[in-house]
Parts: structure tokens; C-alpha cells; sequence
């Protein structure tokens, strides 16, 4: 089993990068889609984010070996890749129908769902605390949707089709979680990532349009450079992070990752008006963010606050 270094300073800098990392990332994909296409994006993030990593290991002489995956290595993979690309591509479907900060706080729904899929695949307990903040969460969902609540229930327009769209790509996240959790005890994570991220961008290259770039103004070109580093630099983060600090507490920082979202889209409203919409949230939709955030964070660090509780209930007997 893992254990961390104990450097929780480092790793609670690594997870605010993070969070700060994947919050300003859909503002950024939002000005690039506007030309290209989502497969080709996500391409483009894939295939940079890939080869970057390639040479990095095989500069260190450190590339992955196929031979200690074993028989059943190639179905994790697939499954991974699968996983990922379904994720990326409707994740940008989606997001060309909502605003950043909706789908930045719909997203919120991945750990959960893997956390569900754990309890099945892994036999993973389930605890009340994860189901008290399930409820917060849910809750929170509600009173953010309040003001188009009645349009997600009762109708199929553009809003509903991108949360339901953002819903699915985080579903099929779990996928790639799954199997990346698996395949996370032969390689180490840098390149579990390489391969899943080239192995991602050949399957996309035959839907892809890289002359698509062209079209782009200097700003969104240095926006895509940005994004494909952006995946780059977060999940290396991420990974780093987890080194450091523990898993449940890295889950519940990035739970604050929608704020950073709603923060960054006010901020780039106001300095730059022509390129970027304000949210159009009122009041009690703000507080339901805030509420899923709680929730989330509840979630995450439910277990080891009940491991800590029965721990010290066994030193007092």
C-alpha cells in the first residue's frame, strides 16, 4: 500500500496548481472550440500531452513494458482509452452548450459515480458519511439548477441536452478511472499516461482535422498550446500530489476546482468583456455551488474521518 511522504505542504501546493489548473481550463476551451471541432481538441491535447511524455521517458530509459501487463493488460488499456477519449470528446460537446462554471460543477458527479462503480468492482465500503455527503451534494445540485430546474425536468433543450452530455462523459470517465487503477500496479503513472494518451490520439486521428488550427487567431492558438500543456501539467501535478499528501484529502481540495471556475469567468468578464460571457446565476444558484462543493469534499474525506473516529475509540477501550 501506498504510503505518502508526509510533505503535506508540497502536496497541498501540487492540489491548489491542480484545482487552479482544471478550473481555468474549460474558459480556455471555450474560446478554442469556437473554430475546431471537439474531436480535433481533444486530439491536439492528446497527441502533445503524449509525446511530451514519450520523450521524457525515453530520455530517462524508462518507456513502459508490454510484457509485465499480462494476459488481461490489453482489455485494461482498451478500456481506459476508451474511457478517456468518450470523456474528453463529450466533454467539450457538452461544454459548447453550457457555460464553464455549469460544466465545471456538473462534473462534480465523476467521483461519485466512480465511487459507486468501486463499491461494485472493488468491494469498497460504502460508509455514511460518503451518504450523508451524497445528500449534501445532491442538494446542492437542486439549488444551483433552481432557476432552470423546471427546463432540465420537463423539456430536451440545448441546457438540458449539455448536462446530460456532461453527465455521460463523466460516466464514462469511470471507465477509464477503473481501469487506470489497474493498470497503475505494473507501470507507474507517468506512463500509464502515455500510453492512454497516445493510444487515445491514434484513435481519434482519422475523425481529426489538424489544418483546423490554421483557422485560428494568434490568441486561440496560444489558448490550444495552453490546453494541450494544461493536460500536460494538472494530471502531473495530480499524480505528484498524491505522493505527498493523502489521496482523500488531494479529493477534497480539487472539490473546490468549480469555484475556481465561477471566480475565473467573473474575473475574465470583467477584463475582457468581448471574449468572455459572465455566468448567469443568481444568488441561491451560487450557494448550491458552494453546496456541492461541501458535499463533494464530504464525500472524499468521509472514510478516513471514520478510520481516524474508530481509531481513537479503540484507544479509549
Amino acid at each position: 500500500m501506498h504510503i505518502s511522504s508526509g510533505r503535506w505542504v508540497y502536496g497541498f501546493f501540487l492540489t491548489l496548481l491542480t484545482a487552479l489548473l482544471w478550473g481555468i481550463l474549460p474558459i480556455k476551451l471555450k474560446q478554442v472550440l469556437q473554430v475546431m471541432d471537439p474531436i480535433t481538441v481533444t486530439w491536439f491535447r492528446l497527441i502533445v500531452a503524449g509525446s511530451c511524455l514519450f520523450i521524457y521517458l525515453a530520455f530517462t530509459r524508462r518507456l513502459p513494458s508490454r510484457k509485465v501487463l499480462g494476459p488481461k493488460g490489453g482489455w485494461l488499456v482498451a478500456m481506459a482509452v476508451c474511457g478517456l477519449v468518450g470523456n474528453y470528446v463529450l466533454y467539450l460537446v457538452g461544454l459548447k452548450m453550457l457555460s464553464p462554471g455549469t460544466a465545471q460543477l456538473v462534473v462534480q458527479m465523476g467521483p461519485i459515480f466512480l465511487m459507486v462503480a468501486s463499491v461494485f468492482v472493488f468491494k469498497e465500503r460504502f460508509s455514511l458519511g460518503q451518504g450523508l455527503g451524497l445528500m449534501v451534494l445532491i442538494i446542492g445540485f437542486g439549488l444551483f439548477f433552481n432557476q432552470r430546474l423546471a427546463e432540465l425536468l420537463t423539456s430536451m433543450g440545448t441546457y438540458t441536452a449539455g448536462v446530460l452530455t456532461i453527465l455521460l462523459a463523466t460516466s464514462i470517465w469511470v471507465f477509464y478511472a477503473l481501469g487506470q487503477k489497474q493498470l497503475l500496479t505494473v507501470w507507474n503513472s507517468l506512463q500509464v499516461m502515455m500510453v492512454i494518451y497516445l493510444s487515445c490520439a491514434a484513435l481519434l486521428t482519422p475523425w481529426a482535422h489538424p489544418l483546423e488550427a490554421l483557422q485560428l487567431s494568434p490568441l486561440q492558438g496560444g489558448l490550444l498550446l495552453a490546453c494541450c500543456m494544461n493536460t500536460l501539467v494538472a494530471y502531473g501535478a495530480f499524480a505528484e500530489a498524491l505522493a505527498h499528501w493523502e489521496a482523500s484529502r488531494v479529493s477534497a481540495t480539487l472539490a473546490l476546482t468549480p469555484l475556481v471556475t465561477f471566480v475565473a469567468v467573473a474575473l475574465a468578464a470583467w477584463l475582457w468583456p468581448d471574449y468572455v460571457r459572465a455566468e448567469e446565476i443568481n444568488g441561491l444558484g451560487y450557494f448550491g455551488a458552494f453546496v456541492v462543493v461541501m458535499g463533494s469534499a464530504m464525500v472524499a474525506l468521509a472514510p478516513s474521518l471514520m478510520a481516524g473516529l474508530r481509531a481513537r475509540r479503540a484507544r479509549l477501550v
